[in-house]
């Protein structure tokens, strides 16, 4: 089968967000499916250089980045980026606008889409949302301005309560279909970690500049949840860490009082491997969640959680709803409050070896891209 993924590789070459594209493409590989990667720009300035440390319309950083990483994959030639002013990088316009007419499946994950003439030409064109609840109120407002929502024959999320009885999140006469971040297990090295590995995450302090207003109740990020679990650190016998951006003074001065070990996310995600490195320097990952997960119950499982747990970490992550979708309280555990965390990670302490199997355990059953991948094209009639 001939599957397009519109994806967000060049645009912001960081470990962690390579990682994210990168399950989905090693895992239809790995099934055996003919995978390319689409990008193009969205608007002028779209192309982060994490060396310069700045947007602007060049993309070289990223496509090197890009091109080398896919090589080391066997995908080499079967990528397509698309620079302001029109320039395409890999495939030529032509030899991508093949590809789209001969495709089975189209996947709209990221791209914006820009690709909304030539997906057309796919025989299907599957839309998957992965920032749960943000994307759902995003759509009832444009409803409501008489605006046109984007036409996909399917509609996935990562929200895997949207829809469910009682869920308030607005499903805008879609129906939709549930997917979790899958995880391609042979991309991550499961060793012990060293002695005095801190709980750590990788995350944005604010990943928007703004909140959302839903039927007048304001949602925001994760900056909005820490303070439930600020003094964390001072209750725990482990090392408590963040990589993190977006962290301004006072609240960073806030957080070491409390004993929060603080680093740049940027320094350990600036590459695919350096990303890699770091998953397995931790004990473990603990970790908020957006506010807007949190407050409308979404379902929503992390992405990173899934590459903690197939380093064999085992995973502390604020409640989402996603208990009612994992099995949680050995290797994975959903909490509520810092009591709950503290509680946590005392069972992880207790029997570390035990707990680090059952995250990996349960990555393989439920997130590994060879079942997630497979029951995605199963829901998608393909």
């Amino acid at each position: 089968m001939t599957i397009i993924l519109g994806s967000y590789m060049v645009r912001y070459p960081l470990g962690g967000n390579l990682s994210w594209a990168l399950q989905y493409l090693a895992g239809f590989k790995a099934l055996g499916h003919d995978i390319y990667v689409v990008e193009k720009y969205v608007h002028e300035d779209s192309c982060y250089d994490p060396v310069k440390k700045h947007m602007s319309n060049d993309c070289s950083y990223g496509v090197t980045v890009v091109a080398d990483l896919l090589k080391k994959y066997g995908l080499e030639d079967k990528w397509c980026f698309v620079e302001y002013g029109e320039i395409y990088h890999g495939l030529s316009k032509q030899k991508i606008e093949d590809v789209f007419r001969s495709a089975d499946l189209y996947i709209e994950n990221g791209a914006h889409g820009v690709w909304e003439e030539e997906s057309s030409w796919a025989s299907r064109r599957v839309y998957i949302d992965v920032d749960p609840a943000f994307t759902q109120v995003n759509f009832y407002k444009k409803l409501n301005q008489q605006n046109v929502l984007p036409a996909y024959d399917l509609y996935f999320t990562n929200g895997m309560n949207i829809g469910r009885e009682g869920n308030i999140i607005p499903l805008c006469g879609i129906t939709w279909k549930y997917i979790f971040n899958p995880v391609h297990l042979p991309l991550f090295d499961r060793i012990p970690p060293p002695d005095g590995a801190p709980y750590s995450t990788i995350m944005n302090w604010v990943s928007y500049n703004e909140t959302v207003n839903y039927k007048g109740v304001s949602y925001g990020h994760k900056s909005m949840e820490f303070d439930k679990f600020l003094s964390l650190p001072e209750d725990v016998d482990v090392p408590m860490e963040m990589a993190v951006s977006g962290l301004l003074s006072p609240k960073k001065e806030e957080l070491l009082l409390h004993q929060w070990r603080i680093i740049s996310s940027q320094e350990v995600t600036f590459t695919i491997d350096t990303f890699r490195q770091y998953l397995s320097s931790c004990r473990g990952e603990f970790s908020v969640v957006k506010n807007m997960y949190q407050a409308t119950s979404s379902g929503w499982f992390s992405d990173k959680s899934a590459a903690f747990m197939a380093s064999g970490r085992p995973v502390i992550l604020q409640e989402t709803g996603f208990s009612d979708h994992l099995p949680v309280g050995e290797g994975v555990f959903a909490v509520r409050n810092i009591e709950e965390a503290i509680e946590a990670i005392e069972t992880v302490e207790g029997n570390y070896v035990f707990h680090s199997d059952k995250a990996f355990e349960i990555a393989a059953e439920y997130l590994d891209t060879g079942k997630v991948l497979s029951k995605f094209l199963n829901d998608a009639g393909l």
